[in-house]
């Protein structure tokens, strides 16, 4: 499986041409949510080659099941990469997806979260769900650290399957946190704005 992560991560990197830009926040292995904008499949995958090898280790991409757990190559992808698969088809009350991400996490794993739960087309950030505000909720130590993915969208644009090399940038913010009585809608859009300030910077 190291041989799988390594290929890949290495692959992705080079289709990519990736360079990562840490704003105001540096690389640490304190647990963290990297939460960030989702144009496409390579998202993950990028975002976590990016970062410090010894962060790697210590963080898991969340995806969705439905796509990940669909064939034996996607299967053995999401495992190589220790991802987090989501059942977005069968939510149950006592199994949320914020339950199961909090439980697996524990105390020692970060996360790579993606609020707008599906891809956007555009280069605009779409609106957030609910789990960013829960996750900080429930983990109030947790660091909410905002990603913007530029270009990925071009790479591998949505509903294609062979990827177009073309140069991106990966700007990390600094963390934010949940606000003491701050409203679930004012949270999220204040997570979704810090995302789209780093495009503009």
């Amino acid at each position: 499986m190291a041989v799988t992560v390594s290929l890949l991560s290495g692959i992705a990197k080079l289709l990519s041409g990736a360079s990562v830009r840490w704003i105001d926040c540096q690389p640490d292995t304190c647990q963290r949510v990297y939460f960030a904008n989702h144009t496409s499949h390579l998202d993950a995958i990028v975002l976590w080659s990016v970062l410090p090898r010894e962060l790697q280790s210590l963080t898991r991409a969340v995806a969705a099941k439905d796509y990940w757990d669909r064939g034996p190559v996607r299967r053995h992808i999401a495992k190589s990469f220790n991802a987090l698969l989501i059942d977005r088809t069968e939510i149950k009350v006592h199994q949320s997806p914020v339950e199961m991400m909090l439980r697996e996490m524990g105390a020692r794993y970060s996360l790579i979260v993606f609020p707008e739960g599906s891809r956007s087309s555009g280069d605009d950030v779409g609106e957030f769900k609910s789990g960013l505000y829960y996750l900080g909720k429930k983990r109030p130590d947790l660091e909410l650290v905002p990603v913007y993915m530029d270009n990925l969208n071009r790479i591998l644009p949505r509903g294609e399957v062979l990827p177009v090399p073309l140069l991106s940038c990966i700007s990390i913010g600094s963390p934010i946190w949940l606000e003491a009585g701050e409203s679930k809608i004012d949270f999220l859009n204040r997570a979704r704005n810090a995302v789209r300030r780093l495009r503009d910077l």
